[in-house]
Parts: structure tokens; C-alpha cells; sequence
């Protein structure tokens, strides 16, 4: 049985599932093309302010199916291209969303399972939780950005541990490098993960969207390129809605509501 992509709603928060127990919630093509359209959705979808990405059954996901990947050395290179294809677009579609999108990590995240979870804008893992880069296991390179956002959160010498050894880390070990915003309890990652969601939910939106683009930007051009844009985006964001509200409560001394958004 292949894994299903399970959503629900709440309070603005939207909770993508991976089910797929006998696999530990491997993913493939399918599931690529689900996710992606999820993360297109939510980000046209007003009613969608932040998301949580999670796995069912006390895991976050294994990854690839391994048993797949080596029926696809049968597959004709383009065919194998397009599945690639399938899931630069899925993890693109993640990065570029405007919502804020938290992992939830049970048990733990491996190979493109490891990935997605550090393609997420921020991750809250159970105590004990390992993430693990297994590819060099069975003689494969990385894929799905794992080196990208392993090296945008992590020192060299841990990422080369990681992907050339294929050694599990620990959450604990991710947290004190930086990678894990909280560890929990184990079973109270998705709690964790929803409550950081539900804090993004109320906050105001247009902005958020905004700071997303500006730290997926930074240090990919020159300071002073950079500061140009966030100069741009503060003057074209202070003139808006939302910073009214905000700039108004915080003199009255009182909670801002964002509810309305930007008009």
C-alpha cells in the first residue's frame, strides 16, 4: 500500500500528513506531485496561514522506497529524469510558498525524508528522533536539497559526517547545531509543531510571507544588493494594513489583530 497524503484544517492551520505504515511512510513520484499541488494551494488560499508536515505512525518518513529506486535502474533515463523532475518541483513549491511551513518529527526523518523535513521553514522533533542521510548506504549521492540545507544549517565538517558516513544524528545534536528549533517529548512533536503554526497563524501575514523570501534570499547576493530589497519591502509594507494595526496596538498597549491581512 502506498502512502497517502492526509490533510486537515484548524484555526488557519493546515496538516499535511504522509500514511503509509508498512513503509514508514516512503514517498515517490505520486506523492511528489500531491505535496507540490498542497503547497501551491495553500499559498493562494487566504483561509491557509501556516502548515504542518508531519508522518503518521510515530515516523516522519523513510524517504524514498528503496525496493523503487532499484527497480527504476530498469526505467529509460528520461523516465527516471521526470521523477527527479517531480521532485525539484515539490521541494520548490515548499520553499516558495508564502506560508510558513513547521516538520513535525516522530522517530525520525531518513534520506529524502531528512530533506523535506530541512526544507521546512522550522522543525520540532521528539526526544531521540534521528535524521539520517542514508544514500552513501547504497552507493547513491543525496537528492531532494539534502547537502543545500544541510550546509545552509550546519558546519562542513557535520554535513560531510552525515552524508559520507550516512551515520543517524540525533535530534538533540541537530538542536544544539541550530537545525531542530524544539525537542519534545516523544508523541508531543505534532503538538509542538502546531502551536508554532497557530503563533505564525496569528501573526501578519503579507510580512511573514515576506521575511520567508528574504532569509531564502540572504546571502545569495551582495549586502548591499540585499539590503536594497528588505529597504524596498519595509517602505512598501509600513504603508499597508497590517503595519497599521501592528504599529497601533503596540502604542495602545494592547494584543494586534491580524486577522484582516493586508487590503
Amino acid at each position: 500500500m502506498t502512502t497517502q497524503i492526509e490533510s486537515s484544517r484548524s484555526s488557519g492551520v493546515l496538516t499535511l500528513t504522509m500514511n503509509g505504515a508498512a513503509t514508514k511512510n516512503a514517498i515517490g513520484r505520486d506523492q511528489y506531485e500531491t505535496l507540490r499541488a498542497a503547497f501551491v494551494d495553500a499559498g493562494h488560499d487566504p483561509d491557509v496561514r501556516a502548515i504542518v508536515l508531519t508522518g503518521a505512525g510515530g515516523f516522519f518518513s523513510s524517504g524514498g522506497n528503496v525496493r523503487a529506486l532499484e527497480e527504476s535502474r530498469k526505467l529509460p533515463r528520461s523516465e527516471v529524469a521526470r521523477n527527479t523532475d517531480a521532485l525539484f518541483a515539490m521541494i520548490m513549491a515548499l520553499r516558495d510558498c508564502p506560508k510558513p511551513v513547521i516538520a513535525a518529527v516522530e522517530g525520525g526523518a531518513a534520506g529524502l525524508g531528512l530533506s523535506l523535513a530541512l526544507s521546512c521553514d522550522m522543525v520540532v522533533a521528539s526526544e531521540g528522533a534521528k535524521f539520517t542521510a542514508a544514500y552513501v548506504k547504497i552507493g547513491l549521492t543525496p537528492d531532494g536539497g539534502a547537502t543545500y540545507f544541510l550546509r545552509e544549517a550546519l558546519p562542513r565538517q557535520l554535513v560531510s559526517e552525515l552524508c559520507m558516513l550516512g551515520r543517524p544524528v540525533s535530534a538533540e545534536r541537530l538542536f544544539a547545531a541550530g537545525a531542530v528549533n524544539e525537542v519534545v517529548e516523544p508523541g508531543g512533536a505534532l503538538n509542538a509543531a502546531l502551536a508554532l503554526a497557530g503563533a505564525c497563524a496569528h501573526g501578519a501575514q503579507m510580512a511573514i510571507g515576506t521575511i520567508k523570501a528574504e532569509i531564502a534570499t540572504a546571502g545569495q547576493a551582495a549586502l548591499a544588493e540585499h539590503l536594497a530589497y528588505e529597504g524596498r519591502m519595509i517602505n512598501h509594507h509600513r504603508f499597508g494594513d497590517e503595519a497599521g494595526e501592528g504599529l497601533a496596538a503596540f502604542l495602545e498597549k494592547r494584543k494586534p489583530d491580524f486577522s484582516k491581512g493586508d487590503s
